[in-house]
């Protein structure tokens, strides 16, 4: 279901980064999720390439030196998750849940020398709203019908994506996985779906 964020035609990674790196409106970049830290796009962009240091041996004089490469980082495959942050509130003219996207952000893996995943680090928050315009003129791919694209904007309004809840709002402002672990992680992420579909049915009056 998450397959159209990868379309190697036009990832979803690579029109935000377009976006925030346009000169005449960048896209505004935050480093938390509260979108109180504005980050500089050079932050960004400096994610985009790796340095490594490897000895190589002169032709000449036999000495090895030591030698800096720089090589691009493949962003569009490194990234695999994308972190969204929602509102759910109750709607009394229609008496039903409503859900409002409030940001958008990319994960990056933390690997170490050998590939192993170690962590993962977010790349940089976007408020939603300042993208929802950009969103609606890109079109994705629609497996479902290929004379009827969809644009990015429908595939967040109508939930168009396979998602798990990592967080929700609590006093210790912490995360899921930093209370639970294993098997009890997905059953309290189940839960908390539960107790919202819940709260929505309770509401209702018969």
């Amino acid at each position: 279901m998450n397959l159209p964020f990868a379309y190697p035609k036009r990832p979803f990674v690579s029109i935000l980064l377009e976006a925030i790196n346009n000169k005449e409106k960048p896209l505004r970049i935050f480093a938390d999720e509260e979108f109180k830290t504005r980050l500089d796009t050079s932050a960004v962009n400096g994610l985009l390439y790796k340095i490594d240091t490897v000895m190589v041996t002169d032709p000449v004089t036999y000495e090895q030196k030591q030698q800096i490469i720089k090589s691009d980082v493949d962003i569009n495959a490194d990234v695999q998750r994308i972190r969204v942050k929602e509102i759910w509130f109750f709607d009394k003219e229609s008496s039903t849940m409503q859900v409002r996207i409030l940001g958008i952000a990319p994960v990056l893996p933390v690997k170490t020398s050998t590939g192993d995943k170690v962590g993962e680090n977010v790349l940089f928050w976007i408020y939603y709203p300042d993208a929802r315009e950009l969103l609606a003129k890109e079109r994705i791919f629609n497996d479902q019908n290929d004379g009827a694209p969809m644009t990015w904007e429908d595939v967040f309004e109508m939930r168009y994506f396979s998602s798990y809840i990592y967080k929700t709002s609590n006093v210790k402002d912490l995360r899921l996985q930093d209370q639970f672990t294993g098997r009890d992680l997905l059953m309290e992420a189940d839960k908390i779906k539960q107790e919202i579909f819940n709260l929505e049915h309770d509401l209702w009056t018969y």
